[in-house]
């Protein structure tokens, strides 16, 4: 069964920082292209970042520039979002997703979704 499933999420303070995980199962992440996406309660969901299947190239959306980095390490299947200088208005549900392709230009046409991780940024 092809899975994506995300971990690392929880409550942290504001200018804090999380590291999030995307571990596939069923599937090798190798020439996928992976996207964080989150959905903050009463909005739609966004892109927030994604990667391409070698992870020579990524990119952000203008919110989080500078504070979110995303990685992959194709050895362990998995893909990483690490935030730091959290903001409240960071406080959503996160996602990751996969679609076979090589670069990342976009974030439509995902394939796989994982289940999601809360991230709430309060004090």
């Amino acid at each position: 069964q092809l899975q994506l499933v995300e971990s690392g999420g929880g409550l942290v303070q504001p200018g804090g920082s999380l590291r999030l995980s995307c571990a596939a199962s069923g599937f090798t992440l190798d020439y996928y292209v992976i996207g964080w996406f989150r959905q903050a309660p009463g909005k739609e969901r966004e892109g927030v970042s994604c990667i391409s299947s070698s992870g020579g190239a990524t990119n952000y959306a203008d919110s989080v520039k500078g504070r979110f980095t995303i990685s992959r390490d194709n050895a362990k299947n998995t893909v990483y979002l690490q935030m730091n200088s959290l903001k409240p208005e960071d406080t959503a549900v996160y996602y990751c997703a996969a679609r076979p392709d090589y670069f990342c230009s976009h974030y439509y046409g995902m394939n796989y979704w994982g289940k999601g991780t809360v991230v709430t940024v309060s004090s």
